[in-house]
């Protein structure tokens, strides 16, 4: 099919016509379906008072309760830096998988949403990690992102950690699952 305005007749990616263009975008947007692989938010019941109060005493606790980190998730979208946890979380999911063609899959899209410089949802990395990374793509295991996993997790920890403790979020928390403690 010949295509009004397009600058050859080449069906390869030799060239910037506009059926690349619509190739592009068509490959973004399913791009962006895989990505949903990663819940919203994940499941889990209530904090208890006890639970959420842990949470400022210690970020680790924060981040091994599915609710703790949910909240963080949502402190962290209002600072635009949501990323950090979802690198944290996709780095996490790679880690329980076994099957090679699976991790090589989940491997590769980690590093296009999250390493990649083309990435609107690059995570800050310095370039000593960046360059492990690339080395390791060659082969890539479950532990391919661990160097860069612990830089983001010590980031959050020292970065947003006491923003987050500080914000309207945790307190507003804090203070509503404490009165309804006291309800019961």
């Amino acid at each position: 099919n010949h295509r009004p305005n397009a600058c050859c007749f080449c069906w390869c990616c030799c060239c910037s016509c506009s059926w690349n263009e619509d190739r592009e975008r068509a490959w973004r947007a399913s791009r962006e379906t895989k990505l949903e692989t990663i819940p919203n938010c994940e499941a889990c019941a209530k904090p208890t008072p006890e639970e959420v109060q842990g949470w400022a005493q210690s970020f680790d606790k924060l981040m091994k309760s599915p609710a703790g980190r949910n909240v963080f998730r949502e402190f962290l979208r209002t600072e635009y830096s949501e990323e950090n946890m979802l690198f944290w979380l996709a780095c996490e999911e790679l880690k329980t998988e076994c099957n090679k063609h699976t991790i090589d899959e989940k491997a590769r899209m980690i590093y296009e949403d999250y390493i990649s410089i083309l990435s609107p949802k690059e995570v800050s990395l310095d370039s000593r990690v960046r360059e492990v990374i690339n080395r390791k793509m060659q082969e890539p295991s479950s532990h391919t992102f661990d160097d860069a996993q612990l830089q983001i997790y010590t980031l959050m920890h020292r970065d947003s950690y006491p923003r987050f403790l500080n914000s309207a979020i945790y307190k507003s928390l804090l203070q509503s699952v404490s009165h309804s403690s006291s309800e019961s």
